[in-house]
């Protein structure tokens, strides 16, 4: 279910991001947009599609696209655009801001994919990797153009896997639009670079303002730049895995970081119609039964939040 909302709102003579409809369902997806312009709807347009979020293991990934008429693209390069990976926060901040004053003849739509989307959707029984996912959503805002009645003849793309594979398979989808993918090609389009500060901006503020669904207290929110690699974000993922839980919802759990770390720290799960030699393989690791197991002696173990909130004690005999 994809919410449609605004994300441009004045506010003190500023442009702010309204994520409030997402930030009420971090867990699921997210679409938000802008009006379409009129001039959209009776002139020939440019659409260009980029990412933000792609990488780190913290955070939803966002899709964005920018259209306007062909005749407007000169107005485009003179904003002077660019990359949004190559400029500051405050730059991209401003660069949307003047973007999303140009609602004569500029519009703009968003997908946000949430961490639990992204990593649900990588480990679900059929294979569905995240560049299948990306060029899915990828396909799904030109088509919403579409139906928005946007008169689009031309698109550029910045390319997720081979460029000449993911064109074709763009061309076959929509044969009667002029498709160009690109690697770089948010620095190559203004279109693109327009796309692309609209999707960190709206990534950014997204990861700033994350509303923690899990009760975690006092959570520390000093998790580096959230990229795998990143020491401080790895130091992050170790403190706030839950042993029987995992992670709270802002991780990407398919991550392979942070299934490393839940192998390594978490309770193994044994499975009692299994292989002895499953049931041995957790070593000297505490299995996840001994936590639902009731012991006379260790009465005075407290239980898991999960069993005090919900009022749950173990017992001996049903």
């Amino acid at each position: 279910n994809h919410s449609r909302c605004w994300i441009g709102c004045w506010e003190a003579g500023a442009v702010i991001m309204d994520l409030r409809e997402f930030e009420q369902n971090n867990w699921s997806s997210c679409r938000l947009h802008s009006p379409v312009p009129p001039l959209c709807r009776t002139q020939q347009c440019c659409l260009g599609i980029d990412e933000a979020g792609r990488g780190p293991v913290l955070g939803p990934m966002v899709y964005g696209i920018c259209f306007c008429p062909l005749s407007k693209k000169q107005d485009l390069e003179e904003v002077k655009v660019a990359d949004s990976k190559t400029l500051t926060e405050a730059e991209r901040e401003r660069l949307f801001e003047k973007l999303d004053s140009f609602k004569d003849y500029l519009g703009w739509a968003l997908q946000i994919l949430s961490p639990n989307v992204i990593s649900t959707s990588m480990q679900q029984r059929a294979k569905y990797n995240l560049n299948a996912l990306s060029h899915d959503t990828a396909i799904a805002l030109i088509q919403y153009a579409l139906d928005s009645g946007v008169q689009l003849s031309e698109v550029f793309v910045d390319t997720v896997g081979p460029a000449e594979k993911y064109q074709e398979k763009l061309q076959q989808r929509f044969p009667e639009l002029e498709i160009t993918v690109k690697a770089k090609a948010d620095a190559l389009f203004p279109i693109v670079s327009a796309a692309s500060i609209c999707a960190k901006v709206a990534r950014d503020h997204a990861v700033k303002n994350w509303k923690f669904l899990e009760d975690l207290g006092d959570v520390n929110l000093d998790y580096g730049s959230g990229y795998p690699n990143d020491p401080k974000t790895k130091e992050w993922l170790v403190k706030n895995l839950d042993p029987i839980f995992g992670y709270p919802q802002f991780v990407r759990f398919s991550w392979s970081t942070a299934q490393t770390i839940v192998d390594s720290k978490a309770v193994p799960v044994r499975w009692d119609d299994g292989d002895e030699d499953e049931k041995a393989s957790s070593g000297g690791n505490q299995s996840m039964l001994s936590f639902f197991s009731w012991k006379k002696d260790d009465a005075r173990r407290k239980p898991h939040r999960f069993f005090q909130e919900r009022k749950l004690e173990p017992v001996g005999d049903l």
